[in-house]
This record gives C-alpha cells, structure tokens and sequence, in this order.
C-alpha cells in the first residue's frame, strides 16, 4: 500500500463502512467507520467556521471520549495540527503550553477549562456534548477540500525530550502513517481484532499507537474512559489485543480473579510507555499462558523496536528495531558504534522520526547528529541476537567516584530480592563520591523489609560501588499518567540529608 497520509489510511481502511469503529463503554459513545469519517467531515467545518486553516494549531485538553479520537480525525482532514495536553495539567503549566504553542482554537472540557485558556474555546466534555457537537450537527458531513502530503504536519505532541521545558514535536503524516502500516504488520492487525483500549488520549501510545494500528487494520476499539480490573475482567474475555502500560499488568496480577479465562481469546498483549519487569513477564505468562510482548518508542519517534510477534519474546528486552527503522548504540564519548554487550547512547533514523521541536531550530544541532540519526537519550544495549534492552536515561546515569553507575542494573538486582514489590534508583549529590547511590523500595504485601540485610544480600551481587548507600521504604512510587516512575521528583526528595 503507497499511503502517505493518515487521510488515506483511514479511507483505504480493510473494513465495510458499517463495521464497528470505536464501541463505547461506560458511557462512551459508539461509532461505525463510517459514523467517524461523516462527523469528522462534520467537525472539520465547524474548525473552519472559527477560523482554523491549515497550518494552525488546535489544542486540546479532553476527557477522553469517542468524540475527542474524531476531533483528532477532523484537524486531520483541514491540514490542522492536533496539540493534545494532558487534562490533569495545572493552570500554570497550561499558560505555559498554550503560549508556546500558540494554538488558534482550544476545545475543552467545561469541567477542566482553566483561566489559563484566553483564546477561543469550543467545549467538549466526557459524555460527548459540548458547543464542538452542538455546531457539528449542523454542518455538512463532506469535509472542506484539503489534500494533505506526506510532509504535511499531523500533530505537535509536548515531551521534555532529552533536556529542559516541555517542547513540542514536531509530528507529520510520514511519521505516523508508516509507524502505523509496519505496526499492523508486525502485530498482525486485521478487521476481526477488536482492542481494549484503557489508555489516556493525550499521549503518543494511546492516541497514535492504539488508535492508528486499528485504523490500518480495519478492526474495532472497545473505548474504556480509564484503566479498571473490573472492566478488563469483563471485557477482555471478548478482545484480541490489549495495550497497556506495566502498571496494568501489575495491577491485574494482584487481583486472584484474574487468569486464563480472561484472556482466553487474547491474540496478542502489548506493554509498552515504561519498563517491564522481568519478573512480571514471567508471572503474567505463568498466570494467563500469555506472553507479553513489549515494545519501545518515544513521543518523538513513535515505536521504534519491538519483540516480535511470532518468534522469542524476551522478558526485559523490548525486540530488535522494526522494519525501516535504523537503531544503533554508540559510544557516548566518541559516538562510535558498540556491538553486542556493548552499554551506550541510543540513536535512531527512519520515516517515523519527527522533523524537529516547533520553534526550536537550535536544538537540530543538539539532539541530532551529523548524519541525521535522533539521540533519545536512553542508554541501553543490544544481545547477540539484536534484542535491545534499556538500561535508563543518560540523565539518570550515576557517576559516583568516577564510576558510571546503571540504575536498570541495580533496580533489577532489588526487584529480585524477597519482599521486594518495587524499586527506583537514583543519584544525590554526595560530598564524597560526587553523587551517591539511593534506593527507593516498596515492600510487597505482608513483607517485613530490612534494609541493612537487602544491602547485605545486594552485595553478594553487586559491586560495592553499586551498592546503594540508602535505602528508603514507601508505600508507592510516584508515577505519571503513564506509568513511569518520576524519578527527578525521588532524586528531589532524596536529596535532603537523612
């Protein structure tokens, strides 16, 4: 298929008009592929009747609904690029984001919107409802005339990316439609699957990777407005694919209802956003004869490695880099290749990586190089086999007594101790080694840590300078909508003298 653009994609879908598109559940709505394309067309002159052309920015700051996926569809069919912001964000970081990314429009949810937002709003809330719908209805379903090219930008999606403020990504139709054409291949998308989807709409994973495959493959989504046992129990039973992030799984193996029979027609189960514990992999598979297959990607790039989905899944590696996509570690002084083993810098190239930060031409020098590869700032490694596995950020590299310090090593080294539910490591300033090993560790329930006696039991298998030289017990670790675990706010609470 020679499709360049996300248009295309969705009109050149596998499925009849009439098949299922996005089924709602717990008060979403349900739409067939043909019900989103009319209101889409619907929608798209409503963003021309208050003045969006192409080009223009249109944020927005949603619950997530059925209507906010075609909202996404109608900037799509005008040239306007989407800004999806997270609707849990503060007044303060709101002013921030609309004013760097100068949105003409902003549709909001009228329990969220915020005095931040002083331009022109058009509202869409949870249900469905909203002055976006209300003035939809009245519109011709045919969209106005706009042919997008590959170049053509499709969203702007904001990341801390490898240093600083929040910065908007610059994302075209290139990048997502040929992420989404390998991805339905790889994982075999088709109009019979039907996809739990649980994840949040403001990030790459459940808006582009969620959303795109099953528009490439023709199939269905069952729409959930968040993550919840109870539904997965439910609706799981009827699905043939999940995504999901870590804390899903976890959450599900903690509930004794949870086994085979949920996941009996399951064809394949994703994990992706943050890292997979090796451990969870194997008990997951244990629990459910399902192998998770975990994947790894950034807002910047999309997906960009995958375990494959016939051949060895292996539990805390994220696959070998997908078709078309370039993938290599360098070494972070000299920037030379390394082969198998080797620990150091990740770059990548291919049609999915973005064109660059909106409005920040000064970082191409920085955070790419000379021959065009992206440097993501993860440092990992690959095996003989070409199976990456990440071993952390660069900026959460320890360097402690002049000795790099790899926090993956040392959390997977805690994780394996009994009573350990789950563990972050960071680096604090130290007076003596310059920065100094903590760990932060949630007991798992019912369990009694020591802390003396796991340093003890990690300096049977650690070096001693890898040893942390604190150990903090918490009930939870803070993570963020997605999952990961926010570890500039440890290194901030941990930093205090103890």
């Amino acid at each position: 298929m020679s499709t360049h653009t996300l248009i295309e994609l969705f009109e050149q879908h596998p499925s009849a008009p009439l098949a299922p598109f996005i089924e709602g559940i717990e008060g979403l709505s349900s739409y067939t592929y043909d019900q989103a394309w009319s209101l889409a067309g619907q929608m798209a002159h409503t963003l021309r009747a208050h003045r969006v052309a192409s080009g223009d920015r249109v944020a927005v700051q949603v619950a997530k609904s059925s209507e906010a996926i075609i909202a996404y569809l109608a900037c799509l069919r005008i040239g306007a690029i989407l800004v999806p912001l997270n609707p849990g964000a503060t007044e303060s970081e709101l002013e921030y984001l609309l004013g760097d990314a100068e949105p003409v429009l902003v549709i909001a949810d009228p329990l969220l919107a915020a005095a931040a937002i002083d331009r022109p709003m058009l509202m869409l809330d949870a249900h469905g409802c909203g002055s976006l719908m209300d003035d939809a209805a009245t519109r011709p379903v045919a969209s106005p005339a706009f042919l997008p090219t590959a170049e053509t930008i499709a969203a702007m999606v904001y990341t801390s990316g490898t240093t600083g403020r929040p910065k908007g990504a610059v994302v075209t139709h290139r990048n997502l439609t040929s992420n989404a054409l390998v991805l339905a291949r790889e994982w075999g998308f088709v109009p019979a699957d039907r996809l739990l989807h649980m994840l949040p709409m403001f990030h790459v994973h459940g808006l582009f990777v969620a959303t795109n495959c099953t528009i490439a493959g023709g199939g269905s989504m069952v729409l959930a407005p968040r993550f919840d046992v109870d539904v997965v129990l439910r609706e799981m039973p009827r699905c043939t694919v999940m995504m999901g992030v870590p804390t899903f799984y976890t959450r599900l193996l903690a509930d004794a209802r949870f086994g085979r029979a949920t996941c009996a027609n399951a064809r394949v189960i994703i994990s992706g956003s943050a890292p997979l514990l090796a451990a969870t992999h194997r008990q997951f598979e244990q629990r459910t004869g399902q192998v998770i297959l975990e994947r790894y990607g950034m807002s910047e790039t999309s997906m960009l490695t995958s375990n494959p989905l016939h051949g060895e899944r292996k539990p805390g590696t994220v696959g070998p880099a997908l078709p078309g996509v370039s993938v290599r570690v360098v070494d972070p002084t000299t920037g030379a290749p390394l082969g198998a083993g080797g620990i150091g810098d990740i770059e990548v190239a291919g049609p999915n990586v973005f064109s660059g930060y909106w409005k920040r031409p000064d970082l191409n020098d920085t955070e790419f190089t000379a021959d065009g590869f992206f440097r993501t700032g993860d440092v990992g490694t690959f095996d003989a086999d070409g199976y990456l596995s990440i071993v952390g950020r660069e900026k959460d590299l320890i360097i402690s007594g002049g000795l790099n310090v790899y926090p993956k090593e040392i959390e997977e080294a805690l994780d394996a101790q009994p009573g350990v539910a789950a563990s972050a490591v960071v680096g604090v300033p130290d007076a003596d080694f310059g920065e100094a090993v903590v760990a932060v560790v949630v007991a798992a329930p019912g369990a009694v840590i020591d802390t003396g006696a796991l340093r003890d039991a990690l300096r049977q298998v650690l070096a001693a300078y890898k040893v942390p030289k604190r150990i903090h017990l918490v009930t939870e670790l803070p993570h963020n909508a997605m999952g990961k675990v926010e570890k500039a706010k440890l290194r901030s609470t941990y930093s205090l003298p103890s």
